[in-house]
């Protein structure tokens, strides 16, 4: 897939806030401080589209992207912040809920995890709630370049023997980079795949 255009297309704390017109939608989230702003930069190759911060926290709001008018790039809140307020956690948990559990146009959700740590408890009792909620999702393993081949396998390797415990077919998974653009053509080939399908 070629990204030719990309446009911010508006943010909302609610699903009825989204904009118009109505596109498949694939959103992205993580643990805050994954990468996730410098990955959608990397992906649609716009630097500054998503805005990066060294804080964690910095995205509270469901920011919506039109790529080449045919869907939405959706840039959530990361989950999991543990210097925020419990009112800013329940705030937030509540603008992630509503959306991935009301937004009718989310096709698939990447959820990302940083290459460099085991799989946290943070991150699979989310995984767990979406697979009850029957919710699509994918996984994007961030800052892949910061380990070797070995390494990162043995990373990846070690996510799938957690989830087969729980899953008999694993979610697709993805090493990305966003330094290198390690990543990039798979996770976006992946997109234009399921496009291809609606």
């Amino acid at each position: 897939m070629k990204i030719k255009d990309v446009q911010f297309s508006g943010s909302s704390t609610r699903v009825s806030g989204r904009p118009s017109p109505r596109l498949p939608e694939f959103a992205f989230i993580g643990r805050s401080n994954v990468g996730k702003s410098s990955l959608i930069n990397m992906l649609c190759q716009r630097k500054g589209l998503a805005k990066t911060s060294q804080t964690p926290g910095k995205t509270r709001l469901v920011n919506h992207f039109a790529v080449d008018g045919k869907w939405y790039l959706v840039d959530l809140p990361g989950y999991g912040y543990a210097k925020a307020s419990d009112r800013e956690r329940k705030e937030i948990s509540a603008v992630i809920e509503d959306y991935i559990l009301g937004s009718e146009y989310l096709v698939l959700l990447f959820v990302l995890v940083d290459a460099r740590h085991d799989l946290g408890k943070t991150d699979f009792d989310f995984m767990i709630r979406l697979a009850q909620a029957e919710v699509p999702f994918s996984i994007i393993f961030t800052k892949a370049d910061k380990l070797g081949p070995v390494a990162l396998q043995r990373q990846i390797d070690a996510v799938k023997a957690v989830l087969s415990e729980h899953w008999e077919v694993l979610p697709e998974m993805f090493a990305t980079s966003s330094e290198s653009g390690l990543g990039r053509d798979a996770v976006l080939t992946y997109i234009a795949d399921i496009l291809k399908t609606l």
